[in-house]
């Protein structure tokens, strides 16, 4: 679109449940405006936004995708997202950047996890959102029963915009409430549909929620809902003001019907992004901070304000390098610019620019406010860094993502793969901030943690298929601690001669146990100095050296106190050596006579899933060995809470998804270290020994 205005601009993020056709209503919208000249099918693996291997592999979108199209004289931004929870953090960038969000719903299963999570994101980020049922054409599709599941958990401000003609396998078009005129579509055709009459059988049903609708209108402005009560009907000038002001506002929620798949409804719902969802203009002014600061600054949303742009996406591209992904929320970026990342404190070269379809890219000039562009080759420019100039820095928001829920330790299968594993990690870490890495000195393993079991495969291939680094992923080993019940005395005396100087300490120690989570705590009880006092740190260092191996399966030591109460020296041999030596011996000793007990983490787990499914989750749970707290209602769903010790919880996403068809999520949170069982106690105790006899 050459006649720049950022009033006719839309950036909207498709979001929703897994298999509830973002996907394939991405490719009819292209295909209706022109941008492609096929239909794609996500089985196929030929969609536009579903272009790189992994996905054309699983067959589901496992990255947000920018596109972009032109209808009625606007110009359209919108992301394509993962509807599964291994990915919602894609959801999440994609909803930060976006100025509404257009909700996919399944004509027969309605609102699922993933429809609730797009919901809260909209309201997190104060997103105007739209409603679009699709699978319309399926069997036992039903628009009016999911329309009133949407009412009955979003409220009355989910208006249909349109209804359905036919059902099933006779749907063919929609009734547009505000025309009040009919749309028929040929399947899989162009998309554009014929206006007609609104058909006999449906004109009364039409009136009834043509009403409802103005009334929502009148609802949204004071001044609008005067003249309903006083003339009794809007006009269609009135009645399409109400909408945007509602729209905008979030107290409208335009409910539409489609079938994405065989292209019916695209025009309308391409009419209604148009006309009613709010361009970068109509959204409040979006607020940043100094670097450095907490001084805020308001952004003016115009191409000829100060240049203010966010990264939101890093991808590795074959053959191209990286492609950085941004959001222009202020001012404009030229093609061979350079611009300051306000978050890295580093200038930066912009090369070419462009708008992205699939793998496809368009070259461009310039990207102005409100647009979304993309960059190769920004040499220090990663995802969630403001981009700015040096003379006015300001940094934008960004996303906090959710805590990790699944982990795998990853072993490398080579010393090749050894030393190239870090740099690996690191590099797909800047691309997907949402799962991180790191080596676990407690239990000697690299671990990776990720939103589920499904994201930590994809991370696995990608580090295979670009970094040639193969690994292999067993179950963490879990951080058990050990600690005590009672308590215990004991001597560590360390005496050594070698025809020299010899060695000799002698301690007593004395160890209790401490309140939960309290740690280690050292007292010297030494009275008459029968250890000299150069010695004392020596006996302390000892024993946080024994804490940190452990003495019973070789876990750290927590929630003791040792004192240290007598002993003695020799005034030539005695050392510091010798004296940690012996307080580590004592310790020891002491430890396995205080009734020694093994401490396993327990998380806290919160599991969303639809009613039918409640009994299974709580059934499973309680074969893990969890607890349950208490179950609270979320919409049409449940929320089950319950602590879990964390051996139990292996691989449980891929379980809940299995046993719930995918409807279900979960999230987990740390909460304490509790006494194990004395059967789980003795396993582990084996497991540690023959490890142990093993190396």
């Amino acid at each position: 679109m050459e006649d720049y205005r950022i009033e006719n601009i839309r950036n909207i993020c498709l979001a929703g449940h897994g298999g509830s056709g973002k996907t394939s209503l991405a490719e009819a919208i292209l295909f209706t405006t022109g941008e492609i000249d096929r239909l794609g099918e996500v089985g196929a693996g030929n969609t536009t936004s579903d272009y790189r291997k992994e996905e054309i592999d699983h067959k589901i979108s496992m990255n947000l995708t920018p596109l972009h199209c032109e209808w009625i004289d606007h110009t359209i931004h919108f992301i394509d997202t993962p509807g599964y929870s291994d990915f919602t953090s894609e959801v999440r960038c994609a909803a930060r950047v976006s100025d509404s969000i257009a909700i996919i719903i399944r004509a027969i299963e309605g609102i699922e996890i993933e429809t609730e999570h797009a919901w809260e994101y909209a309201e997190e980020y104060g997103l105007p959102r739209m409603l679009v049922v699709n699978l319309l054409d399926k069997e036992h599709a039903d628009f009016f029963d999911v329309l009133n599941r949407l009412q009955e958990r979003f409220g009355q401000h989910a208006v249909p915009f349109q209804i359905p003609i036919g059902t099933s396998e006779s749907f063919s078009g929609v009734v547009d409430l505000v025309s009040m005129k009919a749309i028929i579509y040929d399947r899989g055709g162009d998309g554009k549909g014929q206006i007609q009459d609104i058909p006999n059988d449906l004109a009364d049903q039409a009136e009834e929620y043509r009403e409802k609708l103005i009334e929502a209108a009148a609802e949204s402005d004071d001044d609008l809902l005067e003249l309903y009560f006083e003339e009794g009907a809007l006009t269609d000038e009135q009645l399409i003001r109400g909408l945007m002001i509602g729209v905008k506002n979030g107290t409208v929620f335009p409910v539409l019907s489609t079938s994405a798949s065989l292209n019916i409804g695209t025009s309308g719902i391409l009419d209604t992004m148009v006309q009613f969802m709010p361009s970068p203009a109509d959204r409040p002014a979006t607020v940043c901070t100094r670097p450095d600061s907490d001084e805020e600054i308001t952004l003016d949303h115009a191409p000829s304000a100060p240049l203010s742009a966010l990264v939101f996406k890093i991808v590795s591209e074959a053959h191209i390098g990286e492609l950085t992904y941004f959001r222009v929320y202020s001012g404009e970026i030229k093609a061979g610019a350079d611009v300051f990342n306000a978050s890295k404190h580093n200038n930066e070269r912009f090369g070419q620019i462009y708008k992205t379809l699939g793998h496809d890219r368009r070259e461009f000039d310039t990207i102005r406010a409100g647009e979304i562009g993309a960059a190769v080759k920004l040499k220090d420019t990663h995802t969630g860094d403001t981009l700015c100039v040096r003379q006015d820095p300001v940094v934008l928001s960004w996303v906090t993502f959710a805590e990790q829920v699944a982990n795998v330790a990853v072993i490398p299968k080579s010393k090749e793969d050894e030393e190239k594993i870090s740099m690996g990690l690191s590099r797909l870490h800047e691309e997907d901030p949402s799962f991180i890495f790191n080596y676990d000195g407690d239990i000697k393993q690299l671990i990776l943690a990720g939103a589920g079991e499904m994201h930590l495969d994809l991370i696995v291939e990608r580090l295979k298929d670009r970094f040639g680094v193969d690994v292999e992923m067993i179950q963490p080993r879990i951080p058990y601690r050990e600690a005590i019940k009672g308590r215990a005395e004991a001597q560590g005396r360390f005496k050594r001669q070698s025809g020299g100087r010899g060695q000799f300490g002698d301690t007593w120690l004395k160890i209790e146990p401490k309140p939960r989570g309290e740690g280690y705590e050292f007292v010297n009880g030494i009275v008459g100095g029968v250890v000299p006092g150069r010695f004392i740190p020596a006996v302390d260092k000892g024993i946080q050296e024994a804490l940190h191996e452990g003495v019973v399966a070789g876990y750290p030591i927590v929630d003791i106190q040792a004192t240290l109460y007598d002993g003695s020296y020799h005034t030539v041999d005695s050392s510091e050596m010798a004296f940690k030596v012996a307080a580590s011996m004592g310790f020891k000793k002491a430890f396995m006579n205080a009734k020694p007990i093994l401490l396993e983490p327990i998380y806290e787990v919160e599991v969303v899933v639809p009613d039918e499914y409640m009994g299974d989750v709580m059934g499973d749970l309680s074969s893990r060995r969890g607890r349950i707290l208490g179950m609270d209602p979320k919409g049409s769903n449940q929320v089950v809470r319950a602590e879990v010790p964390l051996a139990e919880l292996h691989k449980y996403s891929t379980t809940l998804r299995s046993f719930t068809q995918g409807r279900g999520s979960h999230t987990r949170k740390f909460v304490r270290y509790d006494e194990m069982p004395k059967e789980e106690e003795r396993k582990v105790i084996a497991e540690a020994k023959e490890i142990q006899e093993g190396e």
